[in-house]
């Protein structure tokens, strides 16, 4: 919608700008007019051109409102669109920083679970080794007899 804006402001301007070319070639017209005596120009005259300026100055003063409204508008889609950018960084650091929990989360089970393993596997091993030794002894003692 602020781009809308922009362009409708664009167009309101162009608008503007081509009347104040019509309102210039209206001076110039009366500026050039002469209908006094001898060729020159009269009160009359004068004050037609004058109020040509006059209407000139007002539509610059038109355009150059028009031109800050534009220039405000741009700078508050310029600040939104910097807030909006700030609020998905947050969001998406905050996503990360609950990544980064469950990976260490993960990675604590992982570890946990890799001690409960060589402990089976030493146990095993024990177990293993000391069935070999009673194994051997009966053997000896039913030998030995």
């Amino acid at each position: 919608m602020p781009n809308q804006l922009t362009q409708a402001g664009e167009a309101k301007l162009e608008r503007m700008i081509q009347e104040r070319d019509a309102l210039t070639e209206e001076w110039k017209r009366s500026e050039s007019k002469k209908s006094g005596i001898f060729g020159n120009r009269t009160k009359k005259d004068m004050i037609e051109t004058n109020e040509w300026l006059q209407r000139i100055l007002v539509k610059d003063n038109a355009i150059m409102d028009e031109l800050r409204m534009i220039g405000d508008i741009e700078t508050t889609v310029a600040t939104q669109t910097g807030d909006d950018y700030k609020a998905i960084t947050l969001k998406l650091e905050q996503d990360l920083q609950a990544v980064k929990r469950v990976m260490a989360e993960k990675d604590k089970k992982i570890e946990d679970m890799l001690s409960t393993r060589r402990t089976f596997e030493w146990t095993t091993t024990f177990f293993f080794l000391a069935t070999i030794g009673l194994g051997y002894w009966i053997y000896k003692i039913k030998r030995g007899s």
